[in-house]
């Protein structure tokens, strides 16, 4: 393959397995596995899909831990000529249930252990037909779909597959809360991705020889763009389920002479909690990223010490374009607050809520232009229309974030705030209604608010305000339970505080600003 026609996500794959077959693609759980068998394992995934009936622009839902497997299912789909939605496996079944009926995914691979939460999602009406399972299967007949065990999948004589697709054909739905409580599946394309992960691979200036530990979710564009970088560069990814056992993680980080590392406040928080107790050094890893929420300013020297020789890039986007800046590492001790410029190939400009330029110094809506913009959400032509904005050419469309910024007089950008509601926690969006919609199903509970309160290494964390039924004995510990039995562990609230009543508006509103803590809290 000659490297002009790696256009489409999937033929990076391609050629690098074509150029270094038998270098280490993916190290997952420490276990290696070489580009060669990560192309085999990917087109017998391919292949399996388009022999039960498989169709270009087909969704696929993979329902998985971070492995190689969810990987290989990845690359499959795309070869495939499909588009993949990765869901959360902590992701509860009426959630589950609203993102298979609402991208319509024909085909489910899971993990046979997360049974309890797919299974009831599959008993209720949705387009999925066949389940292709990794691991222990569910109980037979608890589905009515055919059930594939992922282990059994012919990989025998393979050859080449393609499924047709062009650069601007539709690559993923990354599905991310919105306002209305239901998650909004954002529509990227082989185009809008491997523009990102291109320009992201310029400023961070790595090459085939990093190493990148993810410990991320591949839910979560953050840790999907660290699988793209590496099969583009040819490079190696560690790839680990989460960060729930930092020793381990730290262990096979040296075992595998890791060099890069993308993370969120509350893993570097993890770090230096570490680092107080038993001092830690890692001299071989040389760049860090940040996004999903701020970095403390007083990370930044306790993460020098941990990490030496390592750049730390400061870095801000959404679901809806990836990434949209980040900040010189040469900057970031003297300007921890800001998110910086532009990253490469892209613009950005300030507007008012009516679409107006703002004069230089005055905040404004942060608008971006490039060709990693998202094409819009699936199946929400209206709230297509409000996130994408008219450009500066007839015809072009730019992305308004609903995020205020500034910018100084060097032209580096500074958050501001919000726009609505949306509470962003361990860079994951939480939706209050979401949240308040389980609230408000607990025996005993009269009113219910939830707002974000300021929390260092999480962002933001959740609080929520109760009125409670007269009489009732409902505590804490008990709304606690109940949504962590219905939601992601990450949208249960941090605090729970009882009011006889919650403040109102004269139209009856729950008027929300009266919540929100005090500069002084």
């Amino acid at each position: 393959m000659h490297p002009f026609a790696v256009r489409r996500l999937h033929d990076a794959l391609a050629y690098t397995a074509e150029r270094v077959p038998k270098k280490i693609a993916i190290i997952a759980d420490g276990q290696p596995y070489t580009y060669e068998a990560l192309l085999g394992e990917a087109k017998a995934v391919a292949s399996t899909l388009m022999a039960r009936g498989f169709e270009r622009g087909d969704r696929v839902a993979i329902y998985m831990e971070n492995s190689f497997s969810l990987i290989a299912v990845l690359y499959g789909t795309l070869m495939a000529g499909g588009v993949f939605l990765v869901v959360n496996p902590q992701t509860k079944e009426d959630k589950l249930s609203f993102i298979l009926d609402d991208s319509g995914a024909k085909f489910m691979f899971v993990d046979g252990y997360f049974a309890h939460n797919f299974v009831p999602a599959l008993s209720k009406p949705n387009q999925v037909g066949v389940l292709i399972v990794r691991g222990t299967q569910p109980v037979p007949n608890a589905v009515a779909q055919p059930v594939i065990a992922l282990d059994e999948i012919d990989r025998s004589s393979i050859g080449p597959i393609d499924g047709k697709t062009i650069e601007l054909d539709l690559a993923a739905l990354i599905y991310t809360s919105g306002t209305t409580g239901h998650p909004k599946g954002v529509m990227h394309t082989h185009r809008s991705i491997g523009f990102a992960i291109h320009s992201i691979i310029e400023y961070l200036d790595i090459d085939e020889s990093h190493r990148i530990l993810n410990v991320l979710p591949l839910a979560f564009g953050y840790g999907l763009t660290h699988v793209f970088m590496t099969m583009r560069l040819g490079a190696t990814l560690i790839l680990e389920r989460s960060f729930s056992y930092p020793a381990q993680v730290l262990n096979r980080l040296t075992e595998h002479e890791g060099t890069m590392i993308g993370a969120v406040p509350t893993i570097y928080s993890t770090l230096l909690s570490m680092h107080a107790k038993k001092p830690l050094c890692f001299p071989l890893v040389t760049r860090l990223t940040n996004a999903a929420a701020a970095l403390p300013a007083s990370f930044v020297a306790g993460l020098g010490e941990i990490f030496p020789n390592a750049s730390l890039f400061a870095m801000y986007g959404q679901t809806e374009c990836f990434r949209t800046a980040y900040l010189d590492p040469s900057l970031i001790a003297s300007h921890p607050t800001s998110v910086g410029r532009p990253i490469p190939g892209t613009e950005v400009e300030l507007r008012d809520a009516d679409g107006r330029a703002v004069p230089q110094g005055e905040p404004g809506i942060l608008h971006v232009r490039g060709p990693h913009v998202t094409v819009g959400y699936w199946n929400l032509p209206d709230k297509t229309r409000e996130l994408l904005r008219d450009g500066p050419l007839p015809g072009e469309r730019i992305l308004c974030t609903n995020d205020w910024f500034r910018f100084d007089e060097f032209g580096r950008l500074y958050f501001v705030s919000r726009n609505d509601d949306i509470i962003k926690i361990r860079g994951e969006k939480v939706s209050p209604i979401e949240v308040e919609n389980v609230l408000h199903s607990i025996e005993g509970v009269r009113e219910a608010a939830v707002i974000g309160i300021p929390d260092e290494r999480m962002g933001h964390a959740i609080r929520a305000y109760i009125a409670k039924e007269e009489g009732s004995p409902l505590t804490e510990k008990d709304v606690q339970k109940v949504c962590l039995a219905r939601l992601e562990n990450f949208m249960v609230p941090k605090e729970v505080v009882f009011l006889a009543e919650l403040p109102k508006t004269q139209s009856g509103k729950i008027r929300k600003k009266s919540l929100e803590p005090s500069d002084s809290e």
